[in-house]
């Protein structure tokens, strides 16, 4: 019987580095769900306050069309994850893909989420300086010392 997986994909190099890793080191016999978490920026872009500053409502749909570019190179990624999982012979009924709007930081997302009975946390360790580390910490960090009940698997 396959273990369920949770992979954290971003659209960044260390998320596929992740997926790559499951492709070719697991069984395909495994559960995945690939997991995303996004900034929750329609609230905000439509808002019409005049309480806003007047940078932001000048720069309003900027910002609201590149965090809808955000969201389009994310579902990309999940996309390209998936295919790389099915390519690798993953069955597609046992791939997820799962997409939470941000209530809270991106770590606590995969965190509350591991808590949905997943053997495996699968992330890719994106690369700060240690100074830089120390002092803000990082998604990886955080879900690597606040997971308890299943295995954290960093891949760098």
């Amino acid at each position: 019987m396959g273990k369920k997986i949770l992979v954290a994909v971003d659209d960044s190099e260390n998320a596929m580095r992740a997926v790559k890793f499951i492709a070719e080191s697991f069984k395909p016999e495994h559960k995945i769900t690939l997991f995303s978490v996004l900034l929750d920026t329609h609230a905000i872009c439509d808002m019409n306050s005049p309480s806003l500053t007047p940078y932001f409502l000048a720069q309003k749909d900027s910002f609201c069309s590149l965090e809808d570019q955000k969201k389009s190179l994310i579902n990309e990624a999940l996309e390209k994850a998936k295919g790389l999982l099915l390519q690798a012979g993953f069955q597609e009924k046992d791939i997820v893909i799962k997409v939470e709007t941000q209530k809270k930081r991106v770590d606590r997302g995969i965190i509350d989420e591991s808590n949905s009975g997943y053997d495996t946390i699968v992330l890719g360790r994106k690369g700060l300086s240690c100074i830089k580390e120390f002092f803000l910490g990082s998604v990886s960090q955080k879900v690597l010392q606040s997971v308890k009940d299943a295995s954290v698997l960093l891949i760098y």
